[in-house]
């Protein structure tokens, strides 16, 4: 499943295309300035991104500028509202990898969208996308992680903590972050539980000679990639 975050002031259009796209299939985040995008590209990990030219704030030209200097490289799709010639050759000289001016056909996006995402080798319509962490080949979907063509097994807590540090990779992630997302309010185990899993993963994950899973003292984890 890949994941796009969206970036649209419009109320109406954001909720429009998060809906559309949560439909296909797709798990949506959404920010509606440029300032919250651009924090977001900063500590989140995104398959694409769908950004609107005219945001409050830090423009969309701004937010694309920002990541492309700091070599964030996930792929962009600028939305705007301008037809002008000059406005597309700035998006794309900014590092832009399309661009689509409204109004536009819902098709016609999920179209670039697809296309894009296969260029950078994910494709939409294949349901097992594996993921290399470590010395582990995971897939998130179907719950599956090999090791040198052997089946490792993984608890489905496992699989969970370790998809969470993936989607906010070489972030910190603090253990009440952990207990929140992955055992919710209902439950509640101690961070000595916590630290088994981080223990048992790491003993799956990381390679004799590299280490992906980081403790961070005084503040959680980390997964390199």
């Amino acid at each position: 499943m890949a994941r796009i975050l969206i970036v649209e002031d419009e109320p109406a259009m954001l909720s429009g295309l998060a809906d559309n796209f949560e439909f296909e299939g797709y798990e949506v985040d959404t920010a509606s300035k440029g300032d919250d995008g651009l924090k977001k590209l900063k500590t989140e990990q995104y398959d694409l991104v769908l950004l609107d030219v005219m945001l409050p704030v830090i423009s969309g030209f701004d937010v694309l500028k920002q990541i492309r200097a700091q070599n964030i490289q996930t792929p962009i799709v600028l939305l705007t509202a301008k037809g002008e010639e000059l406005d597309k050759v700035r998006g794309l000289e900014l590092g832009a990898d399309d661009y689509i001016t409204k109004p536009f056909s819902l098709r016609e996006l999920l179209a670039r969208v697809k296309a894009i995402l296969r260029r950078t080798g994910f494709d939409p319509n294949t349901s097992s996308q594996s993921i290399q962490i470590g010395k582990l080949t995971v897939n998130f979907e179907s719950y599956e992680a090999v090791d040198e063509g052997e089946q490792v097994k993984l608890s489905h807590k496992e699989f969970e903590i370790l998809h969470y540090l993936y989607k906010r990779a070489n972030q910190i992630v603090t253990r009440d972050e952990l207990l929140d997302k992955v055992w919710g309010l209902d439950y509640q185990p101690t961070s000595r539980t916590i630290d088994n899993f981080i223990l048992r993963l790491r003993q799956k994950v990381d390679t004799p000679k590299t280490n992906h899973i980081l403790t961070v003292h005084g503040f959680g984890y980390k997964l390199v990639l």
